[in-house]
């Protein structure tokens, strides 16, 4: 065991130590709720589809066990220099290998979809929208559409080919409230 723990806090594998401290404590911490797994940021250094702690776990894992053998196998602070740089190449390009799979895990939303469509344009489809019915056509940025119910709170007009601008999603309810678009007339 003392071996052991001399090649781990011995350079360079001690830098790679420190980080995994790190990542267990982290993990620990999101299994036991005190943290959100899931509200995290995307990697996009060769690692992209897998949120930022994922990536750089699989990092610090791959270059800590590297550099841990590299460091067992040489010696000289020179040689420490190029197991390191060694460590980190192996561990990039492992990571890069073994978030391919992980990408399924992680779908490629950016939050609430139904969000997305908050200050869009939409197209009234039904014959009158009210404080209670209605539905329109929204296009999504990517250029999809989507059927989705609305609502209004005043007096309005809208009938089927009207125009309207989205201006909240109510999460409750499920739908979305409009507005008439200013300056654009019907489309029917």
């Amino acid at each position: 065991m003392g071996d052991f723990l001399d090649a781990v806090l011995e350079f360079p594998t001690v830098l790679f130590t420190f980080l995994l401290v790190v990542v267990i404590a982290y993990w620990l911490v999101v299994l036991f709720g005190g943290a959100d797994a899931d509200g995290l940021d995307v990697v996009d250094v060769g690692l992209s589809g897998v949120p930022v702690a994922v990536g750089l776990s699989v990092v610090v894992l791959v270059g800590w066990f590297v550099s841990l053998a590299g460091a067992t196998l040489v010696d000289g602070a020179l040689l420490g220099v190029v197991v390191l740089v060694v460590a980190l190449v192996v561990a990039w390009l492992a990571a890069r290998l073994l978030v391919v799979p992980l990408r399924r895990l992680f779908p490629a939303t950016s939050g609430d979809s139904r969000t997305a469509f908050v200050g869009r344009t939409c197209v009234i489809r039904t014959g009158t929208v009210t404080e209670a019915f209605g539905q329109a056509e929204v296009t999504a940025a990517d250029g999809s559409s989507a059927i989705v119910q609305v609502r209004q709170t005043g007096a309005d007009t809208f009938t089927a080919g009207s125009t309207a601008v989205i201006y909240e999603y109510d999460r409750d309810g499920e739908f979305f409230w409009i507005v008439p678009t200013p300056g654009l007339r019907e489309l029917s």
